[in-house]
């Protein structure tokens, strides 16, 4: 059996959340492209239909901050579809500010929206796998879960990627012989609607270039793959990696 097919995952049923911004948008059309049977899912329900639209996928609006929207959209998938095969946990936000500077209400929709969100979106997704005896969850980290940005301050948007890779971990073993896998990728600096490379400080991008071996940021296309990777039977004997794609910056 080959594992890297032109479609490896001819039918499996995926989500995709945060699904029109950048990784989001070019995962699910890389997902969509290998076969896949691809629910976009955003909080924001204009912007993300039109990107649903633009792919040809169906679109569920859902605010993963909330735990009743996120039960609500893997419970359409299931009786859409009969099953969840896939789900890219992807919804995520980033605010840069001195700590001293950060308020409750920022370290709290920060915490909300890349932690507990994806905490919920393992949950209700992982019980409908569960019970099916297979499936694949692949979280969004960040390699700021594993090292300190500089020079921006970011201390937040650090904390929770180091818990989303802890929280891969700990599903990946509790879940592994009950047939679910769980993984995370961890890129670096991306051009992105969230990381605009048009926008970033000059002095910003000229020390982020300092620390990248590859001496470059990211594009969402190179991300892709590995969500494609982490969904297929090519990665069938891996559970509880965080990928990281990150141009090398953490390898010095």
């Amino acid at each position: 059996m080959s594992y890297l097919s032109n479609a490896p995952l001819k039918d499996r049923v995926a989500i995709v959340t945060g699904g029109s911004g950048g990784i989001g948008r070019e995962s699910s059309k890389a997902l969509r492209d290998h076969g896949a049977i691809v629910v976009m899912s955003d909080r924001n329900p204009e912007r993300g239909q039109k990107v649903a639209q633009e792919l040809g996928l169906e679109f569920f609006p859902a605010d993963m901050t909330r735990s009743e929207d996120v039960r609500n959209l893997a419970q359409h998938v299931r009786s859409r579809f009969g099953r969840i095969d896939i789900a890219f946990n992807n919804a995520g936000i980033a605010r840069c500010l001195p700590t001293e500077e950060c308020t409750d209400e920022v370290w709290q929709i920060v915490l909300d929206t890349n932690l507990s969100g994806v905490f919920y979106c393992c949950r209700e997704f992982g019980k409908i796998m569960l019970a099916q005896g297979q499936g694949t969850i692949i979280n969004m980290a960040s390699m700021s879960g594993l090292i300190s940005n500089v020079p921006q301050s970011q201390s937040a948007y650090n904390a929770t990627k180091a818990a989303v890779i802890m929280l891969t971990k700990s599903l990946a073993g509790e879940w592994a012989q009950r047939g679910v896998r769980v993984n995370s990728v961890s890129p670096g600096y991306v051009n992105t609607p969230m990381t605009p490379k048009d926008e970033i400080p000059k002095d910003w991008y000229d020390l982020w270039m300092t620390f990248t071996p590859m001496g470059r940021i990211g594009e969402a296309p190179e991300i892709a793959p590995a969500i494609v990777f982490l969904a297929s039977d090519a990665s069938s004997f891996m559970t509880g990696s965080n990928l990281v794609i990150d141009g090398g910056y953490s390898c010095w």
